[in-house]
């Protein structure tokens, strides 16, 4: 008899390294509420000689042996395609995304900005950049970036605090472990964002024999946590005390699918509801118990409320700076917060009574267990009123007495918004990311369904808004995308239309023109610092950037890069081309002129962006004073107000 037992006989298939990758991403799914899809759309990638021969050859034999197991979409930009990635993921509830494959240095450094993006915002995407080889046979390479302190460091590694799980695949071995170990992270509503693998050249053409139990299907169940009996019972406990509670829609209401039941906790309750930038959408905007945006860009219904609330209910929100107006938002002086977020981080904010759990499951329990009580008539009256003033502001700023009254009889930026409002149908996406857009559709846009306003504002990153709108599209082609960007935002990044048209994919670009950084002028302007550096002038004679308009032709670039291109002069002409780009069925381009010194209506409220102590400049001396006015409001994050009187009903 002998001493060991047989080894196990375990059946393989001898694989590159980067063909065991390919195989393995194109058998993953995931399932929430029996509702079963696959993980990954496709792959996008840019090839250099990091990863051509490598997961370049992989896709190819994929795209031949198996067609549609692992699509390949060519873009232009490293970045972009990280975008188009993350909004895809964003618009398919964080349940599908991409990967995205890259060469080695520039190519791979070019994503860390999609990389802080995705994991600033919790969204799942998989990075697989190149690497320097693993032997180190032939190295210095092309690219290597050499470390006199290291060996073992790369560029790479800048890829570590961006992402919500690195690893380095140095041998074939770790590929498994290292799988799996992405796939948890991607599908785990509260850890998600970028994951990152890094892959040396040398490692990913390399052959090993593979378990073939290695590439089964496997299904990643996406739960929905319960709320904790105990916990439950605090948060109850907090919002029947309440005379003026507040509800604080984040992202998370809408990942969870838990509109409709918000819908059916605040009309039982009367509970109004503010909503973040992720978070708009949560109700549409005529529900009575919508007050818009809320915070530093919200809206004065929004904001009237949150300064009064004496319970505030975060709902799948991180409580960013422009949500919480940089902590001035919320001023009663025995305000508190319950919160309720997958995330242990988000949940503990404030120092409220944290309910960590999904929203949809929360809400739900929330609903059965304050059944009978409700806010008194008078502060629902209270809501309406407030709700259908901030109305009629928009109302006037989309349509006001004198149209196209910027100067030389330019189009202001809130009649732009409310004429692509009116065009678009109730199920089309407003997609936004950076510039002044972003804070007035905040404010302004009439969002008619829970998909219908995708703006990137937990990283506001320029040039994220065409790739994001070709994600969007590619996840719901029944929904048309218009994407709303400002001519500094568009210059970041327009080469991805060259990938919307290759693609066949459609969308309206709607690209206001104002010859500078808008938003950062305005900014400037209220901090003293007179707009300098933000606008797009020749250098005049006195040496400044305060000459004549410079002479650059958005809408020639545009059609040159092959898509359709409509200029309009005034509101009908707009109205008319954004209707015909609609209609259409390629991506189309709607150029048009609009005054950058006409603002949308004020939210009464407050970010805080410091202003110069010292200064010669009397702008920059009146700024400060109004700085210094705002920082007595105030208030630090991590006061306890559970310790205080609290009045009870």
């Amino acid at each position: 008899m002998s001493e060991y037992p047989p080894p196990a006989r375990t059946e393989t298939v001898r694989l590159t390294v980067a063909q065991a990758v390919v195989r393995f991403l194109a058998q993953q799914h995931t399932e929430r509420d029996g509702q079963r899809q696959r993980l990954f759309a496709g792959c996008f990638g840019i090839f250099g000689h990091g990863n051509v021969a490598g997961l370049g050859q992989a896709l190819l034999q994929a795209e031949i042996d198996t067609p549609g197991a692992l699509p390949y979409v060519l873009g232009r930009n490293e970045q972009a395609v990280v975008h188009t990635a993350v909004a895809y993921a964003r618009a398919k509830d964080r349940l599908q995304t991409w990967a995205v494959s890259t060469s080695v240095g520039p190519g791979s450094t070019n994503t860390l900005t999609g990389a802080a993006l995705a994991t600033i915002n919790r969204l799942p995407v998989l990075l697989l950049p190149a690497d320097t080889f693993a032997t180190r046979s032939a190295g210095p390479l092309l690219q290597e970036l050499e470390q006199p302190h290291s060996g073992d460091v790369t560029v790479n590694d800048a890829f570590r605090p961006v992402s919500r799980y690195f690893d380095r695949i140095w041998r074939p071995e770790q590929l498994p472990g290292a799988l799996l170990g992405a796939m948890r992270v991607l599908t785990d509503p509260a850890e998600t964002g970028a994951v990152t693998l890094c892959f040396p050249q040398d490692v990913q053409a390399e052959a090993f024999d593979w378990p073939v139990e290695l590439f089964a299907e496997r299904t990643w169940h996406v739960g929905r946590p319960l709320p904790e009996p105990a916990a439950l019972a605090r948060a109850v406990e907090v919002i029947r005390s309440a005379r003026r509670p507040l509800v604080v829609a984040g992202g998370g209401v809408i990942y969870s699918g838990a509109t409709d039941v918000l819908d059916a906790f605040v009309s039982a309750t009367g509970i109004p509801v503010g909503q973040t930038q992720a978070g708009k959408g949560a109700l549409p905007f005529d529900h009575p118990q919508s007050v818009g945006a809320i915070g530093s860009t919200g809206t004065t219904a929004a904001n009237a409320l949150a300064r009064e609330a004496d319970v505030v209910i975060g709902i799948g929100t991180r409580y960013q700076d422009f949500t919480t107006a940089s902590h001035t938002a919320f001023n009663d002086p025995g305000v508190r917060f319950v919160n309720v977020n997958v995330a242990s981080m988000d949940a503990v904010k404030h120092a409220g009574v944290s309910v960590q759990a999904d929203a949809r499951e929360t809400l739900t329990a929330l609903t059965d267990a304050l059944a009978g009580w409700s806010v008194d008539d008078g502060y629902r009256a209270r809501t309406a009123e407030l709700a259908a003033a901030w109305e009629a502001t928009v109302q006037a700023a989309y349509h006001p007495e004198t149209p196209s009254a910027g100067e030389g009889g330019r189009l202001t930026q809130n009649e732009v918004i409310g004429i692509v409002n009116e065009v678009s149908a109730p199920r089309d996406v407003v997609v936004c990311a950076a510039g002044s857009m972003p804070g007035d559709l905040h404010k302004m846009w009439r969002v008619r369904d829970r998909k219908g306003y995708h703006v990137e504002y937990g990283y506001s990153t320029m040039g994220y808004e065409i790739p994001g709108g070709i994600g969007i599209r590619m996840a719901d082609p029944d929904r048309d995308v218009f994407v709303m960007i400002g001519d500094g935002s568009y210059l970041m990044m327009p080469t991805e239309l060259v990938t919307a048209v290759q693609e066949g994919v459609k969308i309206v670009v709607v690209l206001v023109q104002n010859h500078g950084f808008a938003s950062i002028g305005a900014l400037s302007e209220q901090l003293g610092s007179q707009r300098f550096g933000t606008r797009y002038r020749y250098r005049s004679d006195s040496g400044r950037l305060d000459g004549d308009v410079l002479p650059v032709d958005l809408a020639a670039n545009a059609a040159s890069l092959g898509v359709d291109v409509l200029v309009a002069q005034d509101g009908p002409s707009f109205e008319a081309a954004l209707r015909k780009a609609k209609a259409g069925d390629r991506t189309t381009v709607v150029h048009v002129e609009t005054d950058p010194l006409i603002d949308a209506p004020s939210s009464g409220s407050w970010w805080d962006v410091p202003v110069s102590e010292v200064s010669t400049l009397q702008s920059t001396q009146e700024a400060r004073a109004v700085y210094d006015r705002w920082k007595t409001v105030q208030r630090p994050a991590y006061l306890a107000p559970s310790e205080r009187d609290v009045p009870q009903s």
